[in-house]
């Protein structure tokens, strides 16, 4: 296992390579100009020189070998001597890959909007997983049941309407209507006592269940799925035979097997929901990265573009080997040797 792991992050490292030239090309290729929303008085050399320090009058390759270090060697330093405490080379002279509207360090911008989209996304892609699979296995186990059919309804509705729509209608319905949970999240928030932690609670609460019901319509129905292809196989059918308890066959025999392939929707899911949460985060003034990839395209700020562009291809590439890990634990005919 361990070695596999090794040969999979070596392997990584080129794919990582290729995706991060692959995504500075095309969005540095593209039309654009930094100096385009400021004041037309400024002179034409002023402009210039606003570029040149943006570091724009280089060449392609060092703007993206720039660019490209302070991932692949900057950045895995500064986590590393945050890890251990000790100094490595000269921290102060590497270079950090600034936003063209605030001149700050991409890197920082992100750091700073990271906490609140993991705990919008974090909390609904865990409560949507909790909600999904007993859906699925029930509905399955019932199959054609009354709780079959209204799963089945509500997976298609909370699967095919927006999450624009639905967090809307929660805002209207939860908030203007009831006022039972606050319509926008205020990111200023601080937990330091009982009343603040509830306050928390309840303005996570809409955005949470809106993108936490629109993941389990999904995962639910392939969780019910899985479970009808092994429910009638023959070494269930064994296993009750030999007398064994029926929530045990259920439990510890078809769902470990049935979890197999919706571990890997599960593992690919979540990077997709980091990226499906730019509308919700929109809807509800979360100040989470989603909102930071608008303001980024809005304003043209390219390298902060790039840099969240291949941030969620790197999370696609790590949890396609989580997933490959998974696979082991749960199916022990899979050998990494």
């Amino acid at each position: 296992m361990f070695r596999y792991i090794i040969r999979r992050l070596l392997f990584a490292i080129p794919t990582l390579i290729a995706i991060s030239f692959i995504v500075f090309a095309i969005l540095d290729l593209a039309p654009n100009d930094p100096t385009g929303n400021l004041p037309l008085t400024i002179p034409p050399e002023v402009r210039e020189q606003i570029r040149e320090s943006l570091g724009l009058g280089q060449p392609f390759h060092i703007r993206y070998v720039k660019w490209a270090e302070q991932f692949f060697i900057n950045e895995p330093l500064n986590l590393i001597e945050e890890a251990t405490g000790i100094t490595i080379g000269d921290s102060d002279n590497r270079l950090r890959v600034r936003s063209w509207a605030t001149r700050s360090p991409v890197v920082d911008l992100i750091m700073e909007r990271l906490p609140q989209t993991m705990w919008v996304v974090g909390l609904s892609y865990l409560v949507g997983i909790l909600i999904a699979i007993p859906i699925g296995i029930i509905s399955a186990y019932r199959q054609y049941s009354w709780f079959d059919q209204i799963g089945t309804f509500v997976s298609m509705i909370g699967f095919s309407v927006p999450t624009f729509f639905t967090g809307l209608l929660a805002i209207v319905i939860f908030s203007v209507q009831l006022d039972w949970f606050p319509s926008i999240y205020d990111t200023t928030l601080k937990v330091t006592n009982w009343s603040s932690f509830v306050e928390q609670v309840r303005q996570l609460f809409m955005p949470v269940m809106v993108l936490a019901l629109f993941n389990a319509a999904q995962l639910s129905r392939f969780m019910r799925s899985s479970m009808l292809d092994n429910l009638n196989l023959d070494y269930v059918r064994t296993a009750r035979a030999k007398g064994m308890g029926e929530r045990v066959v259920l439990l510890i025999h078809v769902l470990r097997n049935s979890l197999i392939p919706v571990v890997t929707l599960i593992a690919l899911g979540i990077p997709t929901v980091f990226s499906g949460a730019i509308i919700t985060e929109q809807i509800f003034r979360v100040n989470g990265i989603g909102q930071l990839l608008i303001i980024a395209i809005q304003g043209a700020d390219i390298p902060l573009v790039q840099t969240l562009t291949f941030i969620f291809a790197v999370l696609i590439v790590l949890f396609n080997l989580l997933a490959d890990v998974a696979y082991g634990v749960l199916d022990p005919r899979v050998r990494y040797d």
